[in-house]
């Protein structure tokens, strides 16, 4: 299927991770130009970039920073002339469970700086690029999380981060590119579980497996290159030109509440 995104120049935050990385490869197989951009694992971002067909450019930078931010995109406007397409990816998910009541105020900042601001200041710099180069179409894919809709005991400032990106965000922006662009749209993918080097150790728990494969209908975890294929159709406009502030869940039909006993999951397929 054409997807109309070749030529396209697509920049991906967080690229160095397993959904980023995913993401940056559909795009490059669709013949879109890439500005790639990781920053505590960056070497892994240029080594992909020269394993990709694609042209492209590898830019490091701290979305939690707005320095780093506006060099991102200064640098990759100056490269490309213009950019089409940002994928606002980079996040993180602190490991360690911790109630609200023993949260200190070091690691919220963090999370809610790196999911949340981080989103903030690429839209920004993605929005005053399209203010001024004036194009008919653009389109911002936001990373969400189910943890947005569902929210996520003892990962309250993840949670909370996602659902503002995925909500405060997508909703507003969507109404703001249009100002700017009058074809932009805006529209945010929430994952559920997905494997990823991220994850890959705790898909080796079965227990764990089982106990998130009970609240989906498709017991089965989903893979990188599944959330990959929503953001690019998000992101064409010729498959989505008409679709906007929409969040769309990548999750295997995920509720709040189990589908499943214990006995009807097989690990081993998951």
């Amino acid at each position: 299927m054409d997807t109309g995104l070749h030529g396209k120049i697509v920049l991906v935050t967080g690229a160095s991770g397993g959904i980023g990385a995913a993401c940056a490869r559909s795009f490059s197989e669709d013949g879109a130009k890439l500005v790639l951009s990781g920053y505590r694992n960056f070497a892994t971002v240029e080594k992909l970039l020269d394993e990709l067909p694609a042209e492209g450019i590898a830019i490091r930078a701290d979305v939690r920073e707005e320095s780093d931010v506006e060099h991102l995109f200064t640098k990759a406007e100056k490269h490309f002339g213009t950019i089409d397409i940002v994928v606002a990816n980079a996040g993180v998910w602190p490991p360690e469970a911790v109630p609200i009541h023993q949260m200190d105020l070091t690691r919220w900042n963090d999370t809610i700086a790196t999911n949340l601001t981080g989103v903030f200041l690429c839209a920004r710099e993605f929005f005053r690029i399209l203010e001024r180069r004036k194009p008919q179409t653009a389109s911002l894919v936001i990373i969400g999380s189910t943890a947005a809709v569902f929210g996520e005991e003892n990962h309250a400032d993840y949670a909370a981060s996602k659902a503002a990106v995925t909500y405060g965000l997508t909703k507003s922006l969507k109404n703001e590119i249009v100002r700017v662009v009058p074809r932009g749209r805006v529209n945010a993918v929430c994952p559920g579980w997905t494997l990823t080097r991220m994850t890959e150790q705790d898909m080796k728990d079965s227990a764990l497996v089982k106990s998130a494969l009970q609240t989906r209908a498709i017991k089965r975890i989903a893979r990188a290159e599944d959330i990959a294929a929503t953001v690019v159709f998000l992101a064409s406009d010729r498959l989505a030109g008409h679709i906007s502030g929409e969040i769309i869940s990548v999750s295997g039909g995920m509720e709040g509440r189990l589908l499943h006993t214990l006995q009807d999951i097989d690990p081993e397929t998951a």
